[in-house]
Parts: structure tokens; sequence; C-alpha cells
């Protein structure tokens, strides 16, 4: 399983530790557990939910967030459904996935497209939106604020190539 924290070591707030992380998830008896990053990324062997992983995070490490799961077979499916292959090969910095709690319907999607200002492209596929920045991510205007407000969905993302990182991490643990 992966295992993705939303907000965390962010402008000083909800600091979590990466091996805090790795201690609690050990604790509740997931093995082969390892971090990735300070952005709270897991990868582990068990099941688990994301009701329970926050319930412990607070209990725990007294942080209140949401968690995002992934089984690696889901992985496998986002990494392969990727409608951006070019850019996952030219430019992995300016791809980013945002893993969402659910996936989004047709018509907020549409929203979030009619959002976009800039060069961005965004695509969903599943429970995933794809997110090019060919022009970089620092000063776009399409932030994981404004696709978690049209979609009226939370989530949390990653660049293409933390994604790959997190993919190789979860096939050596096991997960």
């Amino acid at each position: 399983m992966i295992a993705l924290l939303r907000a965390i070591n962010v402008a000083g707030r909800n600091k979590v530790p990466m091996a805090n992380l790795r201690k609690m998830f050990e604790a509740l008896g997931f093995a082969s557990v390892q971090t990735l990053l300070q952005t709270g990324n897991v990868a582990f062997v068990g099941k688990a939910t994301e009701a329970q992983l926050e319930a412990e995070l607070k209990k725990r490490l007294d942080v209140e967030t949401e968690f995002i799961l992934r089984s690696d077979a889901e992985w496998t499916k986002l990494i392969a459904a990727n409608p951006f292959p070019q850019m996952a090969t030219d430019d992995p910095g300016h791809l980013v996935v945002m893993f969402m709690k659910q996936a989004p319907g047709p018509a907020e999607m549409k929203a979030l497209q009619a959002a976009v200002k800039g060069n961005e492209t965004v695509k969903a596929v599943g429970k995933q939106v794809y997110a090019c920045y060919p022009d970089g991510i620092g000063r776009s205007k399409l932030t994981v604020a404004l696709i978690e407000k049209k979609l009226g969905i939370r989530g949390t993302g990653r660049n293409w190539n933390t994604a790959m990182k997190l993919a190789k991490l979860a096939s050596l643990a096991g997960a």
C-alpha cells in the first residue's frame, strides 16, 4: 500500500517527522514501512483504511490531516493511465498527479478546465487528476486549493518523479 498525507510539513504547519510516521505505522503492525521525502509518503505492507490512519495520526502524533491510500495494483494502473506520457518523459518535474479522495465528475472537471488561466492542462482518470505545468508550478494559478474548490474533493499532489519513486518503493516493500 501507499499512503499519502495531505498538507503536512508545509509552512511550519502539521509537522510530522518521517521517523515518527514510520514508528506509528510499525506500531500499528504494518511491515516493510518506508517513507520518501518529508511530504508524507509511506509505502508499507498491510491493510489499512484512511479513517483508521487519520485517527491514529491524531491520537499518536497530535496532527489532524487526511490520508489518501492506493494499493500497489492501483498505483501500477495510475502510472500506466497517465494521459501525458510525453510530459512524463520530457519534463516529469512539471507533471503533477493529484490523488483525490474520490473520482471527480465530468461537470466538475469541466469547471476546473474552464478555471485554468495559463498553459496548464488537466485531465482526470479515475481518482487521479493529472496536471501539466509547462511554464512551472511556482507561479501557476492552478493550485491545489483551486483544484479542490472546483472539484469539491480533497486531494494531495505529487510530481511525476515522486510518483515513480513511490512505485519503486512499493515494489521493493512488496506492498
